[in-house]
């Protein structure tokens, strides 16, 4: 299983999102700190789930990050955010 799938899993799983999207920006990155040759170091997740209705940008990002504490610690080396609730604007 790839780190994105492992993360997708995970947050489908915690976050039950209407919308979820990961993508890889390894390639971006390459050459710089942190990126590893295979890729899979450096993410962008856009995520809407309803448990965001109510919570600030940092509360949403806290509860991402404790989801992905795992990947954070080991493969993932930058994550990028877009967290809203249903009804909110880009």
């Amino acid at each position: 299983m790839t780190v994105a799938q492992t993360m997708r899993r995970k947050l489908e799983a915690e976050f039950a999102p209407l919308e979820l999207t990961i993508t890889d920006e390894s390639h971006r990155h390459a050459g710089h700190a942190g990126a590893r040759a295979g890729g899979e170091s450096h993410f962008h997740v856009a995520m809407v789930a309803p448990v965001f209705a109510g919570l600030g940008r940092v509360e949403r990002q806290r509860r991402v990050h404790a989801a992905l504490a795992e990947e954070l610690a080991g493969p993932v080396h930058a994550l990028a955010l877009a967290l809203r609730a249903p009804g909110e604007g880009q």
